[in-house]
């Protein structure tokens, strides 16, 4: 479904795809947490780590309003095909556009991309700091009133539990490699949609926003 024929300018009137409420939320969501953690909060922290879970519930969302939401919201609207989003893109650098009931092949790629960079951060945040967000919060408290039995067992848990030092150290770097990935993603997702949106003369930003596929001025 992603192969579509192209076309040097978009048909006047053709409206862009109609993105659902719970869909923006999600992407939005999910970007305000991903910005949140990476620019305002310290790693490791309480506000960090109830980030963390608040982001996998944005995409255990996602992913379950890709099995059974509306068309444009559904993984198989936009199934993952590299040749298909080479074609895309090498139309784009002719002034040519295709038109897609979803993602564009492009966008679908970068989606899943995006998403794989969240569960390996998500995993590898709950591998290094199971905690919930309260329990994070007391162990914090107890630490700054000079406390450190509660950071004593959760260490001795830990241990009984088979999490050595070497695996924390590699879950840490995953985590941090996949925060720096998921970034780099992001910027290359943006500028997409500006070089997109300058070549089909539309605001590809508008639909995600107001959840109106703005035509062609």
């Amino acid at each position: 479904m992603t192969d579509r024929s192209f076309s040097s300018l978009p048909p006047t009137g053709q409206a862009l795809p109609r993105w659902d409420p719970l869909l923006r939320l999600a992407h939005w969501g999910l970007a305000a947490v991903v910005l949140a953690n990476q620019v305002f909060t310290k790693a490791g922290g309480s506000l960090h780590v109830a980030l963390g879970w608040a982001g996998m519930a944005l995409l255990i969302l996602r992913l379950i309003w890709g099995l059974v939401g509306p068309r444009e919201a559904r993984f198989a609207s936009f199934p993952p095909n590299p040749l298909a989003a080479l074609r895309q893109m090498a139309g784009l650098m002719r002034g040519r556009v295709g038109h897609y009931p979803s993602h564009n092949p492009a966008g679908a790629l970068m989606a899943y991309a995006l998403w794989a960079c969240l569960a390996v951060i998500i995993l590898t945040g709950l591998a290094m700091n199971s905690a919930s967000p309260m329990v994070q919060a007391e162990l914090e408290a107890a630490v700054a009133a000079g406390d450190w039995s509660m950071v004593g067992t959760a260490e001795e848990e830990d241990d009984e539990a088979g999490f050595a030092l070497v695996n924390g150290e590699v879950f840490e770097e995953l985590h941090e490699v996949a925060a720096n990935l998921i970034v780099f993603l992001a910027f290359l997702h943006v500028a997409g949609v500006l070089v997109e949106s300058r070549v089909m003369g539309r605001n590809l930003l508008r639909p995600m926003l107001l959840a109106r596929g703005g035509r062609k001025s």
